[in-house]
């Protein structure tokens, strides 16, 4: 066999789909983009609502459907979710506590690395400081991703999630934190050979 007459070049690094999640027992955000080297790019973005009327069972069915319909979609490789903050009404923080679960379910049930970020860590990836209204950030979100108009508060917060996700891998990680790593997908990137 011939000795190659030169040496291959390096493959170019693939973008990477990226799902930030919201929680919310009413709505949960989604927002998928997609990071190539330090380029983000805007896929989609949305809420899934559930049936006020509907019992717990029912509205975290739908929320489970919901994020499985929107993975099968996009098909996502990683995912972000925002971690869920303590209310001064502890009923509210343990339905939305449960919305979470929910979601995380749907994202490990696909196989999906799951990695989470505080709020002040979204706010401070995408404004720069972590006291960022929620107006801020949808205007950030919106100047970053280049997009025609401004996202829906949730959506805004799905995507602020994914792109703090994107971030961990770079600078700005280092000064925010990158986030904790649910054991499954630590030892789903150990299998692999190398940490993400």
């Amino acid at each position: 066999m011939k000795a190659p007459t030169k040496v291959p070049t390096k493959v170019p690094t693939t973008s990477s789909r990226i799902l930030g999640i919201d929680p919310g027992l009413r709505s949960t955000g989604f927002g998928v983009i997609d990071m190539q080297g330090n380029k983000l790019t805007y896929v989609a973005s949305g809420c899934i609502t559930t049936n006020d009327k509907g019992t717990l069972p029912e509205r975290l069915k739908t929320l489970l459907d919901g994020i499985s319909e929107v993975i099968a979609t996009w098909q996502p490789q990683q995912s972000a979710v925002e971690i869920v903050f303590v209310n001064v009404n502890p009923q509210s923080t343990l339905l939305l506590g449960q919305a979470r679960g929910a979601a995380i379910s749907a994202l490990v049930s696909h196989d999906l690395p799951v990695a989470e970020y505080t709020a002040l860590q979204v706010k401070q990836a995408v404004v720069g400081h972590g006291k960022a209204a929620k107006e801020q950030v949808q205007e950030m979100v919106k100047r970053l991703l280049q997009l025609p108009g401004t996202p829906r508060p949730d959506a805004a917060d799905a995507l602020a999630c994914a792109i703090c996700h994107a971030h961990s891998g770079h600078g700005l990680g280092a000064m925010i934190g990158a986030g904790r790593t649910t054991a499954m997908a630590i030892g789903r990137r150990r299998k692999s050979g190398r940490m993400v």
